[in-house]
């Protein structure tokens, strides 16, 4: 079986090297032959020796080896929309004999950017460069980097990968926004809460022990005080106060229906990555979902990332909401985006995926409407007509 497998490999291998145009003159020289011999025609005998002749002759720019080291360099590799990527590609020959000329094939996005290298002698190096220029949200693959050795006429050749593919994340252009306040505390141990717990970051006060406690938080000391002034016998335990850490989760609604065009969509998108890279400033941990795509108490770049690949489908708000509210348990604070068709029954189920104590606010981007802050069924409902009017429409809600 594997004798099978190394010749079908071997096969597709040989069939691969002829180009499209390789095979045309290829059939075409053999249809003629074909037709010579019938008819003893001996002009179209020529053209068909004429034909397979070409083919013949390009087998030999085949042979031999490419080795040569390839570096590709993206800086910077996440950029909003708008900006631009220095890419700079260098060909290295690492082989003891020169070089013959080839072909540099890059490929960027749906693009083929083809360079010419020259012969290169052993250890010399060769640069290209180029820049990729950004319009919209999204992600573009470079690479990987081929270099191609064929016949000058194109009829075969042998395509060598020398690199992998390195993605450049495109953001949305994003808004600057004031602290998410939402009655949220912003430091690294969180924020204290009435419930007790045996261990935790928010010294409480001190306890009889219990059995079962912890040994490791006997407090030592005013035990041993307590027991000096005869208070008692039994040692004291510390009590801490819960904490817990904020979370803000933004979900946007992927589905086309809920839209009015895919700008609205996108302009969800820059509010989405405005309340992230807020939120992230505000040293929050973040959750992103959108669709089948989710990051769930990751770090912003993560985030964004998520959103620079999401885009329109059918999973729908609410079941992107279930998900990642059971993700993502200490949600303190959830964004939900969505589009002026949706039906307020859909936004009230997503708000439902959240826990009683979560703040949630629902925006909907409507450029034919006002921008507006409405609270219906005990649900904030902000109507954001552009990113432009995110700041202020969210500094007088989060309050």
């Amino acid at each position: 079986m594997s004798l099978v497998a190394s010749v079908r490999r071997a096969l597709e291998r040989a069939v691969g090297v002829v180009n499209p145009i390789g095979w045309v003159v290829l059939s075409l020289g053999v249809l003629l032959a074909v037709v010579a011999a019938v008819a003893q025609w001996r002009e179209v005998a020529v053209v068909a020796a004429a034909c397979l002749l070409l083919v013949a002759l390009a087998l030999p720019f085949l042979l031999g080896r490419t080795t040569v080291r390839v570096i590709l360099r993206l800086q910077p590799e996440r950029v909003v929309a708008g900006e631009s990527v220095a890419a700079g590609i260098t060909v290295t020959n690492v082989a003891p004999r020169r070089l013959l000329p080839t072909v540099l094939e890059v490929p960027v996005g749906p693009v083929l950017h083809r360079y010419a290298v020259p012969s290169l002698a052993p250890g010399e190096s060769h640069e290209e460069n180029l820049t990729i220029r950004t319009d919209r949200r999204g992600v573009i693959p470079v690479g990987p980097v081929l270099t191609r050795r064929g016949d000058p006429l194109g009829l075969c050749s042998v395509d060598l990968s020398w690199t992998g593919v390195t993605e450049v994340m495109v953001r949305p252009s994003m808004v600057g926004l004031d602290a998410l306040g939402a009655g949220l505390l912003r430091d690294l141990e969180g924020v204290s809460t009435d419930d007790l717990s045996p261990s935790d970051l928010a010294f409480h006060a001190l306890r009889e022990y219990a059995p079962g406690d912890d040994l490791r938080h006997v407090h030592w000391r005013s035990s041993a005080k307590a027991m000096a002034a005869g208070a008692g016998s039994d040692l004291l335990v510390r009590q801490y106060l819960d904490t817990r850490r904020s979370h803000a989760t933004v979900v946007v609604d992927d589905r086309p229906q809920v839209w009015r065009d895919g700008d609205d969509f996108e302009t969800a998108m820059s509010v989405a990555a405005s309340i992230i890279r807020r939120a992230v400033l505000d040293d929050l941990d973040v959750s992103f979902a959108c669709g089948s795509r989710a990051s769930v108490g990751a770090g912003g770049h993560v985030a964004l990332d998520a959103l620079c690949r999401a885009g329109l489908g059918e999973v729908g708000l609410v079941s992107a909401s279930q998900r990642v509210s059971a993700a993502a348990t200490d949600t303190s604070v959830a964004f939900l985006l969505t589009g002026a068709l949706a039906h307020f029954e859909d936004l009230q189920r997503a708000s439902a995926a959240f826990a009683p104590e979560v703040r949630r606010f629902v925006l909907v981007v409507d450029p034919t409407a006002s921008a507006s802050v409405v609270e219906v069924a005990g649900l904030p409902v902000l109507h954001v007509p552009t990113k432009e009017d995110a700041p202020a429409i969210l500094q007088w809600s989060v309050r």
